[in-house]
């Protein structure tokens, strides 16, 4: 693993070279190409067996929910919703997305896709991709932890490239302000009221101290609630001192729900990041939190509307798209 020198090194690269994201992909597909129930005539029990599959691990691990919508955003952001985010690295390419620093060794849930890939290759062998899988787990997940409903449309094929450089240049850092963010949401179809929509995301899963402790040291920083910002200090140390990257709930209160609590945590400045805290740095962004925090069920419908919007970025429908089998992990 990288030292936090080098991490850090990596990070203002990243931040320099924020003008250099990729354009759209060359050989995208069409959103409007997907379709709800794409398999229900080519493979009629394929979503239910990755309903099935996710339910039981997330009974088991909700931890594993929020990695699986992490992993739909980490996937549609770099290249599209194509299922690079899971291809291992080859002798031939040893930097896939999955070892980039947004990715390694934070993201979490490769083992629940594997299982889901497994059993629809016995079902139905060659049929359903693994981009389609990323996004039904992703609903699923959803529902599990945020009683959150939505029909996600299918038809996507798998990408044959997976370059680590590109998801360090796609994937938005924890130290972007509101006017990064916005940019790089643009790039990807997506605007200011989807990136708050998906921020609600932030309230499951976990962190690692290293993506905040900017903010805590060598002084507390002035947008973060000081007494958050003590208490957090006892979990993670100061970087200098650390021996270890800790980890800890992205939202304290209700660390396994996907609910309207993080844009509590945001109004209260008790939310870890510093993009996060950019959320109340424009009077739309700043009102769309506030909506959320007084009407839940709107927060709901709007994240489910982001979570289908964002699996439409730069889908493969076609050549050089295919199903990957008899595994995700490698092209065929």
């Amino acid at each position: 693993m990288e030292s936090k020198t080098s991490i850090l090194i990596t990070c203002l690269i990243f931040a320099t070279a924020f003008q250099l994201l990729l354009p759209l992909s060359e050989a995208s597909g069409r959103g409007s190409e997907l379709k709800v129930g794409y398999y229900k005539d080519k493979c009629q029990k394929a979503e239910s067996i990755v309903t099935s599959t996710v339910s039981s691990y997330v009974k088991s691990y909700p931890g594993l929910g929020g990695g699986l919508i992490r992993m739909f955003f980490h996937d549609c952001f770099v290249r599209g919703c194509d299922a690079s985010v899971l291809l291992d690295p080859t002798p031939e390419n040893n930097q896939t997305e999955k070892l980039a620093i947004p990715n390694f060794p934070s993201l979490r849930g490769f083992e629940v896709i594997d299982a889901a890939k497994a059993e629809l290759e016995k079902e139905c062998k060659g049929v359903v991709s693994c981009a389609d899988i990323i996004a039904l787990a992703a609903r699923d997940a959803s529902y599990l932890l945020g009683n959150i409903f939505y029909k996600i449309p299918t038809g996507r094929l798998d990408g044959r490239v997976s370059n680590s450089t590109e998801a360090l240049l796609n994937l938005p850092p924890p130290f972007f302000n509101l006017t990064q963010l916005e940019a790089l949401f643009a790039t990807k179809g997506l605007n200011a009221f989807d990136l708050v929509a998906l921020s609600g995301a932030h309230s499951i899963g976990r962190s690692h101290c290293s993506s905040f402790t900017s903010r805590l040291y060598p002084t507390i920083d002035p947008t973060m609630d000081q007494n958050f910002g003590a208490s957090l200090r006892k979990l993670c140390p100061d970087p200098k001192n650390a021996t270890n990257d800790g980890v800890v709930p992205q939202d304290f209160v209700t660390p396994d729900k996907l609910d309207e609590q993080y844009y509590k945590n945001v109004e209260s400045l008790t939310a870890l990041f510093f993009s996060d805290w950019s959320l109340l740095t424009s009077s739309e962004t700043s009102k769309q939190v506030d909506t959320y925090t007084k009407e839940p069920e709107t927060f709901k419908q709007d994240f489910a509307n982001a979570m289908v919007k964002m699996g439409n970025i730069e889908v493969l429908t076609g050549p050089p798209g295919e199903v990957r089998g008899p595994t995700c992990r490698f092209v065929n």
